[in-house]
């Protein structure tokens, strides 16, 4: 296992997906973590996540670990008062800007004036999540990829205020994570996403129109094009819902039309046909067999 540098106190604001992915990279890189969300009960669900994911690390070309020792770096706590401590809080919760920039009020008044506020974000500004705090100066994007322990690479974005500590400590914090910064300028989707939301937007409107089913349109992108998984499987990976709102933020941005979200990512999602994480989203993970899912 490797083993933190630093004596980086850190909490993980948001249980999800992506905060346990960020909360278990932290545990086996050897720093303890405070994972934080609005329900002893999600926590739970998500401690569990975090211990399965750990023992399946092997068999999905990750190292061995132990799972106590993980485990036992990560502690648990509802709301913002249980990272009031932290050096570093990395916020998680969903990409939708009424809920961050509440989120961040609540932070903003629960931490230390010193506290970073790491971003993990995939399309809103940084400088604009930036503006719901007093301490702009703190406040950084880092855009995690999924599944978070297995990726060696995020992007980093400083907004227009982030002082050159806030970068510093925030590179510090990646490294001993095993991550490479590659440094982004503040843009709505920055690098990665300004390309791969179009990707499985396009996508999703082939099946929309009926151009292809998803599996063909996968098939294309990993026979012809060798991607180990083609947009429509990474959606489900990533999340249907998550998907929209990103392509919603980045219509509204930009108010250009080439981000117009495909309806059938809307009637996914208010389906409840998010992906991996509920069962069903273009592939059905409820059985041994993937199945498409019907449309229309």
């Amino acid at each position: 296992m490797q083993t933190s540098t630093t004596n980086t106190s850190v909490g993980v604001m948001g249980a999800g997906v992506m905060g346990c992915g960020v909360a278990q990279n932290l545990a086996q890189t050897g720093h303890d973590v405070i994972l934080v969300d609005t329900s002893e009960e999600i926590l739970a669900r998500s401690l569990a996540t975090i211990r399965r994911d750990v023992r399946m690390s092997p068999f999905l070309g990750g190292p061995v670990l132990d799972v106590d020792d993980v485990l036992s770096r990560i502690s648990t706590g509802v709301g913002a008062d249980a990272v009031a401590k932290a050096d570093i809080v990395i916020e998680n919760v969903s990409e939708n800007w009424s809920l961050k920039r509440e989120v961040y009020g609540e932070l903003d008044a629960a931490c230390g004036d010193d506290t970073v506020f790491v971003v993990n974000t995939s399309a809103i500004p940084i400088t604009r999540v930036a503006s719901a705090t007093t301490r702009p100066d703190r406040v950084i994007g880092v855009h995690f990829m999924n599944p978070v322990p297995a990726k060696p690479a995020v992007e980093l974005i400083p907004g227009v205020h982030t002082s050159d500590d806030t970068i510093e400590r925030t590179t510090a914090l990646l490294a001993a994570m095993g991550k490479k910064a590659i440094r982004v300028k503040d843009s709505s989707g920055f690098v990665s996403n300004r390309v791969l939301m179009l990707t499985v937007n396009e996508a999703a409107y082939l099946v929309y129109e009926g151009t292809a089913d998803a599996e063909s349109v996968d098939e294309v992108f990993r026979s012809c094009f060798g991607h180990p998984m083609g947009p429509l499987e990474t959606a489900d990976l990533i999340g249907v819902d998550t998907i929209l709102h990103s392509v919603e933020v980045l219509y509204e941005h930009y108010a250009d039309s080439k981000y117009r979200p495909c309806p059938l990512l809307k009637q996914m999602t208010d389906a409840g046909l998010h992906g991996r994480k509920s069962g069903r989203g273009f592939y059905d993970y409820r059985t041994p067999d993937t199945t498409n899912v019907p449309v229309g």
